[in-house]
């Protein structure tokens, strides 16, 4: 699985450049003063549209041409893989057909399938594209919640065959958490969990304790990047450990 980190973080390009050299990341058109930092050092990039983030600002987006030039400058580059395609948080799925239908970028992109859709939908999405990016949306906004583990549940009901393997690549949006990759069979995810705590020094103490943002940038991304991730869906809801992943013998 691919953990893609999300940009910025507190301290800007310098502490990009000290501590994402051979990592993934997801640098968002919301904040894109990074992409060109993290297109040379990354091993790779993937395109945010900024609709979440925009979004929660209060400034949802209106006219897409602006990040439809973004894309087409760094589409070519060798490590950027794929760029969202725009959505409407919380809008009908009308809507979010309708900018699928307008996306000048062809395979390139990926479509987000928001969890308070129908399963019609998510069935359409995965026949259509190679990946598909789940969004947490609606009554479903919050991840990890009983409500969303339910409706994940019935996702991935529709989008995995009978023995838990997904019929099409998936990626978590804001899914890196621990809990999450130990139970969904994703094949990239993606948070800022990274960019929101390297700069809140009440959450490190103790002796050891790294007091450099980008030393408290690798011990984040580490500990996301070794955890245990699922390979197929058990049906376990976030509520016990995926036993298969670990080894009693």
């Amino acid at each position: 699985m691919i953990c893609y980190h999300g940009t910025p973080l507190s301290g800007g390009n310098k502490i990009i450049a000290e501590c994402f050299n051979y990592r993934d990341a997801m640098v968002s058109f919301f904040a894109p003063d990074a992409i060109e930092t993290c297109a040379e050092i990354c091993r790779s990039v993937v395109l945010d549209n900024g609709a979440f983030s925009a979004w929660r600002a209060g400034r949802p987006v209106e006219n897409w041409s602006a990040y439809y030039s973004w894309v087409d400058k760094w589409h070519r580059h060798p490590s950027v893989l794929w760029a969202c395609i725009p959505d409407v948080i919380d809008g009908d799925e009308d809507a979010n057909d309708e900018l699928i239908e307008r996306w000048p970028h062809g395979s390139f992109g990926v479509p987000v399938w928001h969890l308070h859709e129908s399963m019609e939908r998510l069935h359409r999405l995965a026949i259509c594209f190679g990946t598909v990016a789940l969004g947490s949306s609606g009554q479903y906004a919050e991840v990890g919640t009983t409500s969303w583990w339910h409706r994940m549940s019935e996702a991935m009901s529709e989008v995995c065959d009978e023995e838990g393997r997904p019929k099409v690549k998936l990626h978590g949006l804001r899914m890196l958490d621990p809990t999450v990759l130990a139970h969904l069979p994703l094949a990239s995810g993606d948070s800022t969990n990274c960019g929101r705590n390297i700069g809140i020094d009440n959450a490190w103490k103790g002796t050891y304790a790294p007091t450099s943002r980008s030393v408290r940038a690798i011990v984040i991304m580490d500990r996301i990047e070794n955890h245990a991730k699922a390979s197929r869906w058990c049906g376990t809801s976030g509520r016990q450990m995926n036993f298969e992943l670990l080894d009693y013998g």
